[in-house]
């Protein structure tokens, strides 16, 4: 059986390549109150906790989340992974404009649907971000280019 407890190496290790940022959305920890470490291969589902499966995540990603790893595109039926922080380049999948996340494939479609980057709660929270210069953070600017 997979193991759950993520020791304190690993914590540091996840938290410090994700530069404190939700590796989903790109929220700060800061701004969202704390991040999560999120099992990309969600346990149930055989993932291993180890660095190459955990991802940083602000608590709404990761709920959102949950123990999914992809979903249905509608206009086709296909069946399609979410974003993989270990994986994938953000800027490949995601566009950001203002406060907007907008898919440029079907994988950030299925990843922004179903972890709801663009309802209005979210999209509320980077525009006042925006509007304080807190969002995009440095770091997050280094992913979306």
């Amino acid at each position: 059986m997979p193991r759950l407890y993520i020791t304190k190496e690993l914590k540091r290790l996840v938290s410090k390549r994700a530069e404190g940022l939700c590796e989903y959305c790109l929220i700060s920890e800061e701004d969202s109150g704390g991040c999560q470490f999120d099992h990309i291969i969600s346990v149930k589902h055989g993932g291993e906790t180890t660095a190459d499966n955990l991802a940083y995540a602000c608590l709404y990603c990761n709920l959102n989340k949950g123990t999914d790893l992809g979903s249905i595109i509608w206009r086709t039926g296909e069946l399609v992974r979410f974003f993989n922080p270990r994986l994938d380049s953000w800027y490949e999948h995601f566009r950001l404009d203002g406060a907007m996340i907008n898919s440029l494939t079907d994988i950030g479609e299925v990843t922004a649907r179903i972890l709801q980057f663009n309802s209005s709660d979210r999209l509320l929270e980077r525009q006042l971000l925006i509007e304080v210069n807190r969002y995009p953070s440095p770091d997050a600017l280094k992913r979306i280019k």
